[in-house]
């Protein structure tokens, strides 16, 4: 009988490629940078979405959140500040789209979630053997038991960069490289400065979570695959720019070259065929990803796409389409401000400032002369 391979999946959220190994000179990421050097690096890999959970639901369904009915952000619970949203709601699926850990799981893999889902719907029994903060492949009963293991340490959210989660950056503001679209202040830079801060603490959670591969003999025959849901910081998260979709996604495990780096386009919704593939698994005709690694590889992308909706209580509707070199963006509710009042997203730093700039500017711009930012 043929040995199938475990997989093993460390992903970070709101981040792009800010490590050493993509070339950010601020960064300090010796973890990301190793894996790196023992497998692959993509350097065009791309979300659906600039938001979590639309994009995370086109993660475990390989399906496209327009498609299925997951594309407004935060449907499960009430907004107390609009209470005229049609909320709460759990999106349902069509009956054919599942989580594709169901599939692995129906051929023998335990499959374990260390802690996020934030699919736009609740998980189904099926989906995982263990969903949880305890969830483990050491878990399992049997050690011969192939499995498919998730972590997802959440300390890079865009909530980090708010001062009371990070009081005293690692990172010295004054080094920090500012996008040409941030005004250059202290606020700005401390903001940045704490992004890099959790960026290194998770690189050194993804280390343990490595060693414990290594310490269980397991290294040589498991794929682990890195990635994030979107971009963090105003422009980016909520945005289909490049900021707000572009990702990290490093790779190691049987037959992927050492020091190999790919430029091919690759999207989030690629992930769960790809996993199938390599377990396997026959990819499900109805998917709308396309495996990138094992047996079943499709073709390289011409093009990735990505979307905006309502996220919170700020209703739009933006759609992109890129290639490697060009980016096309239709702004179908041109007729909104792009700086729309999300009350979540204006307790970032950054966003507080693009705010207090944009009074400063033009007091009577709309903002009701209300300068409360919570």
């Amino acid at each position: 009988m043929i040995k199938r391979p475990n997989i093993l999946w460390i992903s970070f959220e709101d981040t792009n490629p800010c490590y050493g190994c993509y070339g950010d000179s601020v960064a300090r990421t010796p973890n990301l940078d190793r894996l790196a050097s023992h497998g692959c690096r993509w350097t065009h890999c791309f979300s659906t979405a600039g938001v979590c959970a639309p994009a995370r639901s086109a993660v475990i369904t390989g399906m496209y959140p327009i498609s299925i009915g997951t594309h407004h952000m935060r449907t499960t619970h009430t907004n107390c500040a609009t209470p005229e949203m049609p909320t709460p709601y759990s999106a349902v699926v069509p009956h054919y789209v599942k989580c594709f850990s169901e599939y692995l799981r129906a051929k023998g893999y335990f499959c374990t979630n260390n802690l996020k889902t934030d699919y736009q719907f609740d998980p189904p029994l099926t989906a995982w053997d263990e969903c949880g903060s305890g969830a483990h492949w050491r878990n399992r009963h049997d050690p011969e038991q192939p499995f498919f293991a998730v972590f997802n340490p959440t300390r890079t959210h865009e909530s980090g960069m708010w001062p009371e989660r990070c009081p005293q950056p690692a990172f010295d503001p004054a080094d920090v490289k500012l996008p040409p679209y941030f005004a250059d202040t202290f606020k700005v830079r401390e903001a940045m400065a704490r992004m890099y801060t959790h960026i290194e603490q998770s690189d050194r959670e993804l280390g343990e979570i490595l060693q414990q591969l290594e310490d269980d003999g397991l290294a040589d025959y498991t794929y682990v695959f890195h990635w994030s849901d979107h971009g963090p910081l105003p422009r980016g998260k909520r945005w289909p720019y490049d900021s707000g979709i572009h990702v990290p996604l490093l790779a190691r495990g049987p037959g992927i070259e050492a020091g190999l780096v790919k430029d091919d386009l690759v999207s989030t919704i690629d992930l769960g065929p790809t996993m199938l593939s390599l377990a396997g698994v026959d990819i499900p005709t109805h998917l709308q990803g396309r495996a990138f690694l094992g047996p079943q590889t499709a073709l390289p992308r011409e093009y990735v796409y990505a979307t905006r909706d309502r996220y919170d209580e700020a209703y739009d509707m933006i759609r992109a389409v890129r290639d490697k070199r060009w980016k096309y963006i239709r702004n179908l509710r041109p007729d909104l401000p792009y700086l729309l009042w999300i009350p979540y997203r204006n307790r970032h730093p950054i966003a507080q400032e693009m705010w207090r700039s944009r009074r400063q500017a033009a007091p009577d711009s709309g903002t009701g002369g209300n300068p409360d930012l919570c």
